[in-house]
């Protein structure tokens, strides 16, 4: 499963991004109807709810890792793709979280106090 940073939710978003991918890594999304809490939906919470738990005892298991001065390459290298697989998960999980928080009423490119935000490439003069 891949996370794709150049392409996150946005806030309000019709579709929820699913914690799964199809069978040739393009994302999978659900348009929830009703209440959100359809069958997908559970399934999708169960699994993401597996996901952290998995990212936890990565995580855990990279410290105890790091710690340990006779840990050799192969371990540190096995170490490393389960917690950059656990941390893809996770990343996933907030974009579809982010995506079901309603959309912000402020205009594009202005913050809470009412500022706007400098565009990107712009130089300041």
């Amino acid at each position: 499963m891949t996370y794709d940073p150049d392409n996150p939710q946005q806030p309000g978003s019709a579709l929820r991004l699913l914690p799964w991918s199809t069978w040739d890594g393009r994302p999978c999304y659900l348009a929830a109807s009703g209440d959100g809490n359809g069958f997908l939906s559970r399934r999708a919470d169960r699994m993401e709810a597996q996901q952290m738990r998995n990212a936890a005892h990565a995580f855990t298991d990279a410290q105890t890792t790091l710690r340990n001065e006779a840990a050799g390459p192969l371990l540190l290298r096995l170490t490393l793709i389960r917690t950059t697989a656990a941390l893809a998960n996770t990343l996933r999980i907030a974009d579809s979280r982010l995506g079901r928080l309603p959309a912000s009423p402020l205009p594009e490119g202005q913050d809470e106090e009412g500022h706007v935000e400098p565009r990107q490439g712009m130089s300041d003069k």
